[in-house]
């Protein structure tokens, strides 16, 4: 569907290394808001929902929420998927989506490096 669409060219550019200060909430104390976003999936399930798997090195503050909340706003037609880059390279929150809620958020995997020595001390 159109509105499918529309969601995963906009999803294309949070794809690589950005700044995603424009996609934490307030309150955060993190000093680098940079990171790393492997790759974004929007797909409708059978059952009519959409499922949206985010994979990076690691996530702000309600980012993933607000990502969500974004690509929301792209398939309503509020932003425009072309406005992702400006968007993402403004750092500004008030720029990007609202925050999804956070009802059918989980985490589905984590990976860690093999070569990190953990210690239980």
């Amino acid at each position: 569907d159109a509105e499918l669409l529309k969601m995963r060219e906009a999803a294309k550019f949070f794809v690589g290394k950005h700044d995603f200060a424009a996609f934490m909430a307030s309150g955060s104390s993190v000093a680098d808001t940079v990171r790393e976003i492997y790759s974004i999936d929007a797909h409708r399930r059978d059952d009519g929902i959409i499922e949206i798997k985010v994979s990076g090195n690691g996530f702000l503050y309600n980012m993933v929420r607000i990502i969500v909340g974004t690509l929301l706003d792209v398939a309503y037609g509020k932003i425009s998927p072309a406005d992702m880059p400006d968007i993402i390279a403004s750092g500004d929150r008030s720029r990007s989506g609202a925050t999804a809620p956070a009802h059918g958020l989980y985490l589905s995997r984590v990976f860690y490096d093999r070569s990190i020595e953990f210690s239980a001390d």
